[in-house]
């Protein structure tokens, strides 16, 4: 292979999928929000982090007193104290969709599985609180982080992907599952991981259709100006 065949073949498209604020702006905006709050919860006073915190998490008694507000602000924070590994994550799951889809449906990807993940495994929760099957202090167990959004994005990208790409992005998505729940189960995150991956693979069809709509309207702009 010559240099010019190595550049055109690997290069090339490697440096095409390196994120960019032109490529990527909802992905690495939401980044830097992620970085800004975990710098702060690192740095900045402690009983000020905790109350934030706090009123951020999406655990049952907060998402009956203040859902929306909980919803958004577990968003906003990552599950302990480093960030860099959810710089790794979204560049491999929410970069790589929002270059194929565009940002608003890489956003309605990640919220769908940030809130629909959180509401189904809190109502789990819930209903196994109702049923004696678990305390009712894990109805006040702190509840952030971005997890949800991350898998329902992977589960997203895996439908655009070819068969082995899609194979490779599953099965990454159900060993991140399984490693999770080996390691430390616990109720929320044994629900909300897996339905968040499931509500990816769900919006398969809705976001297959947009590359289809942009080409048959490109083609039909193209058509139109050949006519006048």
């Amino acid at each position: 292979m010559t240099s010019a065949e190595l550049r055109r073949r690997l290069i090339r498209p490697g440096l095409r999928a390196v994120p960019t604020p032109r490529t990527n702006p909802f992905a690495l905006g939401y980044l830097a929000v992620l970085l800004g709050t975990t710098l702060y919860a690192r740095f900045g006073d402690p009983d000020t982090v905790e109350r934030l915190q706090a009123v951020s998490s999406t655990d049952a008694h907060n998402l009956m007193a203040h859902p929306v507000l909980s919803l958004i602000g577990s968003g906003m924070w990552v599950a302990g104290s480093v960030w860099m590994p959810y710089f790794w994550a979204f560049g491999f799951t929410v970069a790589p969709l929002e270059r194929r889809v565009g940002g608003l449906r890489a956003l309605a990807v990640f919220g769908a599985g940030h809130v629909g993940a959180t509401l189904l495994s809190q109502g789990v929760v819930v209903a196994s609180v109702a049923g004696g099957a678990t305390g009712a202090d894990v109805l006040d167990a702190m509840d952030i982080g971005v997890s949800y959004g991350v898998l329902a994005s992977l589960g997203g990208l895996a439908g655009l992907l070819r068969p082995v790409g899609r194979v490779v992005a599953l099965g990454a998505g159900l060993a991140l599952i399984g490693h999770q729940f080996v390691s430390g189960p616990d109720l929320v995150t044994a629900v909300g991981h897996p339905a968040a991956l499931a509500l990816g693979i769900a919006m398969w069809p809705w976001l297959r259709k947009g590359p289809r709509r942009r080409r048959r309207a490109r083609a039909w702009k193209a058509a139109a100006v050949v006519e006048g």
